[in-house]
C-alpha cells in the first residue's frame, strides 16, 4: 500500500482546517533584506505599466486574519499611490443593492498606466454573503455561474487578472484574532461580522470549495499562498506578482540636483506661526 508523502499530508490536513507542522519562522533582517529588493523590482514594474500603458487588476480574497492587510501593504509601501490603486469597498447602500451585483466594481477597474488593488471583491458573493445569509443560495450560485463570463470580459479588454487567495490555519487564524482583542491598535480589524465568521469555518470551506470549482478558469486561475508565516507570504505573493507580468528597466536619465537660487532680498517673516508642541 502506497504510503502518503510529509507535503501530500499536510496538503491534505490543510484543506480539512488542521494546523501542520510549524515551520521556521524568518528572521526580521532577512525579510527586510529581501523586502528592500522586492520594492526596488515594484517600481520597475510601476514605471513599465506607466509606460506600456497596462492595466493590472489583483484580487486577495482568504478568512479574516489570514493577512491580505498586511500584504497589500508590503506591495504598496514603497511604490506611487497614482499607480497602485487599493480599493476596500464598505457595505454597499440601499442603491447599489438594488443594482446589477457587479455594478458597483466595475467602476474601480484599472484604466491604463494603473494596478487596481482589490481588497476583497466581487468575490464577497461566493463567501461572506453566502455564508452570513446576506444574500441567498439562489444569487449566490448564480454568481458563480455568471463571474467566468464577467472575468472572460474583463480579461479580453485587455486588463491583466490576478487572483489570490490566502489560506490561514485554523490554529493562526485563533492567534491572530486574538491579538487583535487586547491592541488598540488593531481593535477596528474585530467587527463583530469577524466574530461570527469565526465560528462557521467549515461553512467557509465548503463555500472556498465551490468558488474555486467554479471560478478557476484558464483564463483567470486562483492563486494560493500558505500564510501562517506573514513575512514569507508576503515576499512570496509579491515574487509570484512580479513574474506574472513580463517587465523592464525603464531607462531614466541620472538625476542630479540643481543649484539653488541665491536668496537677493528675500527676508524671513517676523510671523506668530503656530508651531506644534514637540514633545518627542
Amino acid at each position: 500500500m502506497k504510503t502518503k508523502t510529509k507535503k501530500s499530508k499536510n496538503e491534505e490536513d490543510e484543506k480539512k482546517g488542521k494546523s501542520v507542522p510549524e515551520t521556521e519562522k524568518m528572521k526580521a533582517k532577512e525579510y527586510e533584506k529581501e523586502l528592500s529588493r522586492l520594492h526596488v523590482e515594484l517600481v520597475k514594474l510601476q514605471d513599465w505599466v506607466k509606460d506600456k500603458g497596462l492595466k493590472i487588476c489583483i484580487i486577495f480574497e482568504g478568512r479574516d486574519g489570514a493577512g491580505k492587510g498586511g500584504t497589500i501593504k508590503a506591495i504598496t509601501e514603497r511604490v506611487s499611490p497614482r499607480v497602485f490603486r487599493i480599493v476596500a469597498l464598505t457595505a454597499p447602500t440601499e442603491r447599489e443593492k438594488s443594482q446589477m451585483y457587479i455594478q458597483r466594481y466595475l467602476p474601480y477597474l484599472p484604466a491604463a498606466g494603473e494596478i487596481v488593488i482589490f481588497d476583497r471583491s466581487w468575490y464577497n458573493r461566493a463567501g461572506v454573503e453566502r455564508v452570513m445569509g446576506f444574500c441567498t443560495e439562489e444569487a449566490s450560485k448564480k454568481f458563480l455561474k455568471v463571474v467566468p463570463l464577467v472575468e472572460k470580459a474583463i480579461v479580453d479588454s485587455g486588463i491583466i487578472l490576478i487572483k489570490y487567495w490566502m489560506e490561514v490555519s485554523q490554529k493562526e487564524q485563533t492567534i491572530r484574532l486574538k491579538s487583535r482583542i487586547g491592541d488598540g491598535r488593531k481593535t477596528w480589524k474585530l467587527s463583530p461580522m469577524d466574530l461570527k465568521s469565526y465560528s462557521r469555518w467549515y461553512d467557509y470551506s465548503r463555500a472556498r470549495d465551490e468558488m474555486f470549482l467554479a471560478t478557476d478558469t484558464n483564463h483567470a486561475p486562483w492563486f494560493v499562498a500558505h500564510s501562517d508565516d506573514k513575512k514569507k507570504v508576503r515576499l512570496n505573493i509579491i515574487t509570484h506578482l512580479l513574474s506574472m507580468v513580463p517587465y523592464k528597466s525603464i531607462h531614466h536619465a541620472k538625476v542630479k540636483l540643481p543649484k539653488r537660487q541665491e536668496p537677493g532680498n528675500y527676508v524671513d517673516p517676523d510671523y506668530p506661526y503656530k508651531y506644534i508642541r514637540e514633545l518627542y
